[in-house]
């Protein structure tokens, strides 16, 4: 069949043909193609319900003949629009020579790539490239026959891309890069980019994804988790959304990496810590198994490589039910043969049931290389709402154990500290009570913390403004509450200790 490959998948556009990329990138922002011009085309219901993979609502609002009707209904709802129509807004021969496009009917043509539109972190106007009808969510049934399928941009991709630290390196490497997302990102601020995937498909589309984005092209490489990478080659940044999901057995290269459990996820971190340079970041996405007898921040604990800080986040937490059947739905089988369904579900619980698996977390792991002789690890369960991007957040979180790694607590009260941003103060009790029963100061901002102070640490903190040592305020304090200064410099020191380190107060340096 023309314009299908032997595993059933469509033919790519050529990837070595960066003047057509030129052409159709400025076709497109030209018709505003972006995702601001869809939202103002669609309204924020049906752009909102193309995000859900729902097409109908776009539909009937792209029943007009504009060009960027025309762009909407060939790239994103993948419907065959006449040829005439596609020539008055794109290089329609280039495209159909390099296999953009192909011809359908008599005079009607299609795309053979889903292109979404994208907003870059800082504005920029980029485009994903993914397989048809894989631009968002899971494959639906095409992934389950196809295990080559490439899938543009879900929410893990966008986790990531959010909570990546962005400071400017000389090389980064995306490993499993898919549809080119985090690579994308990663041009911004790295001189050079390294991706990485087992499937030689997602190379393909991710050097169409970065070429339509106008952005320099990485090096890519196949090959499996770190073997695509030399011997002794070293980065400053690395970042996965791996095929993490626990299954029974590799049914889809997108999803599924083949290994057993969570074995995937682990060597993945292990093996991070020899890849980074000094002060080098290693963030990815995880699935980890809850195991009976045994605490999951011990398991995730273990494997961090030496030599590295780590912050573990624990987002999500899903009995074996539950994550049965979300992957047997992403993946299509709940559409096709029931008794196909139910045995694959019996099988997955089949498999949870022999490793003793009573839940499966999802979360993030941020590695930063340290030459500290005690790296810091911390683990942590936190499933209430954050303010993405998160990466400014993660980096200073990491500034923090620096600083608190290298200040005694008679450094602490030398110190000098100011009440982080967006920081308010909340007091808990009956009403009318002349006391509260507490104090809470809350974050408005990144993690959105909040934790419990005494009368000491509430005084402590609104105060802090950066110009006072924290000895200075703390003898104030006590002099306002008739208490012995030696003892309250004595006790403070490790409440000033958490604050910090949780993101109220800062190092005013």
């Amino acid at each position: 069949m023309e314009g299908v490959t032997d595993s059933g998948l469509a033919t790519l556009p050529a990837s070595d043909r960066p003047d057509v990329a030129a052409r159709l990138r400025t076709a497109l922002l030209g018709a505003s193609f972006t995702a601001d011009g869809l939202l103002d085309l669609l309204g924020a219901p049906a752009y909102a319900a193309l995000a859900r993979s729902e097409t109908v609502p776009a539909l009937r609002a792209t029943r007009g003949d504009t060009p960027l009707e025309t762009l909407v209904r060939l790239f994103l709802l993948q419907q065959p629009v006449p040829y005439a129509r596609v020539a008055g807004v794109l290089p329609a021969d280039d495209l159909l020579d390099s296999g953009w496009l192909n011809r359908v009917g008599g005079d009607e043509v299609a795309a053979t790539v889903d292109v979404r539109p994208y907003g870059g972190s800082d504005g920029e106007d980029w485009f994903i490239v993914s397989d048809l009808g894989c631009a968002v969510g899971g494959a639906g049934g095409i992934g389950r026959r196809h295990e080559g399928v490439v899938l543009g941009v879900g929410g893990a991709s966008t986790t990531l891309a959010g909570i990546t630290v962005r400071t400017p390196v000389a090389a980064a490497l995306d490993l499993g890069t898919g549809s080119g997302i985090q690579a994308l990102h990663a041009a911004q601020h790295a001189t050079r980019v390294t991706a990485t995937d087992l499937n030689p498909r997602a190379l393909h589309i991710t050097a169409l994804t970065l070429a339509l984005s106008g952005v320099p092209a990485a090096e890519l490489r196949e090959g499996s988790l770190f073997e695509p990478v030399k011997e002794g080659e070293t980065f400053d940044l690395i970042v996965s959304n791996p095929p993490f999901v626990i299954s029974p057995g590799a049914r889809l290269t997108y999803r599924d990496g083949g290994m057993s459990g969570d074995d995937l996820c682990r060597s993945l971190v292990q093996q991070a810590g020899e890849r980074l340079n000094e002060g080098g970041f290693a963030q990815f996405l995880a699935n980890w198994q809850h195991v009976a007898g045994e605490d999951w921040q011990d398991r995730v604990r273990s494997w961090v490589p030496r030599g590295c800080d780590a912050w573990i986040v624990q987002r999500e937490v899903q009995d074996v039910n539950q994550y049965a059947e979300l992957w047997l739905r992403d993946s299509g089988d709940h559409r096709g043969d029931p008794a196909e369904y139910q045995a694959q579900y019996d099988a997955w619980l089949d498999e949870f049931e022999a490793r003793k698996v009573k839940g499966v977390g999802f979360g993030w792991i941020t590695l930063r290389r340290t030459s500290a002789a005690v790296p810091s690890v911390t683990v942590e369960e936190w499933p209430h709402p954050i303010e993405q991007p998160l990466g400014e957040t993660i980096r200073a979180h990491f500034d923090r154990l620096d600083y608190l790694r290298d200040h005694d607590d008679a450094d602490l009260l030398e110190g000098h500290f100011r009440l982080a941003v967006e920081v308010v103060q909340e007091q808990v009790g009956l009403p009318g009570a002349e006391d509260p029963e507490h104090v809470v100061l809350r974050q408005h901002r990144g993690m959105r913390r909040a934790t419990k102070v005494d009368t000491v640490g509430a005084g402590f903190a609104g105060v802090c403004d950066g110009t006072l040592s924290a000895g200075r305020i703390l003898d104030a304090i006590a002099q306002l509450m008739g208490e012995d200064p030696v003892l309250l410099r004595d006790r403070t020191p490790a409440q000033i200790r958490l604050l910090v380190e949780q993101g109220f107060l800062e190092p005013a340096v």
